[in-house]
């Protein structure tokens, strides 16, 4: 019977209740003690488990090997070998680990220095990207510099972002809704009463001015128009030279963003100047509150500000994702984003810093904010959902069914009405404060891209899958 741990015949035999293995006493112990194992199966093992064994005490005789001198002397000098052997592998064993330490510490000093490169090369690519002009028509000044990397905005900005936050939000809860504003039964009695053939194939967004008359729209041909609602006929066509993704009226100047990475303006039909800074297609845009900035998000995940005043690029934020849609805050303070990745982020317009960031399920298609000032909704990619969120709580508060996939949604000047536009056709959903109730006055089965109120919310303006328009008005 021998220790399976030193091989010797044990002085305190014990034995495992789970292998059935022999052991010293105090070697299993102590091995127990440390490693809590059995050492031969590498079962757990505690001393509990442990079985004394009786046996005879016997004196153990000498080996035979060791009963002379010469016998002790051969032994001696068979341990010294042994000894000079194993240290003779640990030098070799040290020498190989200091090899491959220095190996590791000159990968770490290469790498470092390959990041510091690296470093070096972004620094000086965004020193000479702060240098480029920016090219455009004749109200664009040579030689403007513009800086990068989410700085804040100008001090003149700043000052008319912060004014337009201060009117607006001490007016907005006593804002009366003005006089002939839609009610929810003239809603529900909107139907198709005109219809304009394709003019733009491949449109994917409407905007309509402050007339509720003029629609601006382009297709994937790169060009865009100016269409009279009244007059039922095209008024401008604009050259937008890339694929349009997006339009909006700064005023009575037209905005057109392209597929091709650059964001032209246009006054009276003319082009008046034009932004090529985004490395890839421009995918949204939105005007401040102010009238005197307006973004544009794109697919390079960065947003550019622009000032309108004297149309110069005043702050561009590199963001985590590529942006599908943006939309400012009605007070002006916060810059929206929706991308790819199902992210809300929510940015401060004067700093251009991070503030939060919300997570949906899906893409982000479309953001579009209540009067209200607190609450905003958004449509994921391939959803029906609508999602009213509460940006004082930064939840949801509410998910309404549009019926069919939804890919552009917008609020009406009061707060009152939600308009949805998808494949599936248009709905508009109905808010009523006294009673805090949602309820649907309208859901038609006319396919839209994309789908805007006309004045006083009388009327409804639907960009058709073909690229024309539907208005619906009342009978």
């Amino acid at each position: 019977m021998l220790c399976a741990i030193s091989g010797e015949a044990p002085r305190e035999p014990v034995a495992s209740r789970k292998s059935g293995n022999v052991f010293e006493k105090r070697l299993i112990e102590a091995h127990i003690a440390e490693h809590h194992t059995d050492p031969v199966t590498g079962e757990d093992l505690a001393v509990e488990d442990l079985i004394e064994l009786k046996s005879p005490r016997i004196v153990t005789p000498r080996p035979p090997n060791l009963t002379s001198i010469p016998a002790l002397l051969s032994s001696f000098q068979t341990e010294w070998d042994a000894i000079m052997l194993e240290t003779f592998t640990l030098k070799q064993q040290l020498a190989q680990t200091r090899q491959e330490l220095s190996t590791a510490l000159y990968q770490n000093d290469a790498a470092t220095r390959v990041i510091a490169r690296l470093t070096q090369e972004r620094d000086e690519a965004r020193q000479a990207l702060s240098s480029v002009t920016v090219s455009g028509g004749a109200a664009t000044g040579a030689g403007d510099s513009m800086e990068v990397d989410g700085q804040a905005l100008p001090d003149d900005l700043v000052a008319k972002v912060e004014e337009t936050q201060q009117r607006l939000f001490a007016t907005r809860r006593k804002r009366p809704i003005p006089e002939g504003w839609a009610t929810g039964e003239h809603i529900g009695s909107l139907d198709v009463s005109a219809t304009i053939d394709s003019l733009y194939p491949g449109s994917t967004s409407i905007a309509i001015d402050s007339s509720g008359d003029l629609a601006l729209f382009g297709g994937a041909d790169g060009v865009a128009g100016i269409y009279s609602i009244s007059q039922q006929k095209l008024l401008h066509t604009l050259k937008a030279g890339g694929a349009v993704t997006d339009a909006i009226w700064c005023e009575s100047r037209a905005v057109v963003a392209t597929a091709s990475g650059t964001v032209k303006v246009f006054e009276s039909g003319e082009e008046i100047t034009q932004w090529s800074q985004h490395a890839g297609a421009v995918t949204s845009l939105a005007l401040h509150p102010s009238k005197a900035i307006f973004a544009s998000t794109g697919a390079d995940k960065r947003f550019i500000f622009y000032d309108l005043a004297n149309f110069k690029m005043v702050s561009q934020v590199y963001t985590e994702a590529d942006s599908t849609c943006c939309a400012f805050h009605v007070d002006g303070l916060l810059f929206f984003t929706g991308g790819s990745d199902g992210s809300i982020r929510i940015f401060d317009v004067k700093t251009g810093g991070s503030m939060a960031v919300l997570e949906t399920s899906g893409s982000v298609s479309s953001i579009s904010f209540s009067e209200n000032g607190t609450w905003f909704a958004s449509a994921e990619k391939g959803s029906s959902s609508v999602t009213v969120w509460d940006l004082r709580k930064q939840a949801p508060i509410k998910v309404l069914d549009a019926g069919s996939p939804v890919d552009r949604l917008h609020w009406d000047y009061t707060g009152q009405f939600l308009a949805t536009a998808g494949p599936g056709g248009i709905s508009v959903q109905q808010y009523t404060k006294s009673s805090k109730s949602w309820s649907e006055p309208l859901r038609k089965a006319v396919p839209a891209r994309d789908v805007a109120f006309g004045a006083n919310a009388a009327s409804l303006v639907a960009l058709t899958p073909e690229g024309g328009l539907a208005v619906l008005g009342s009978a």
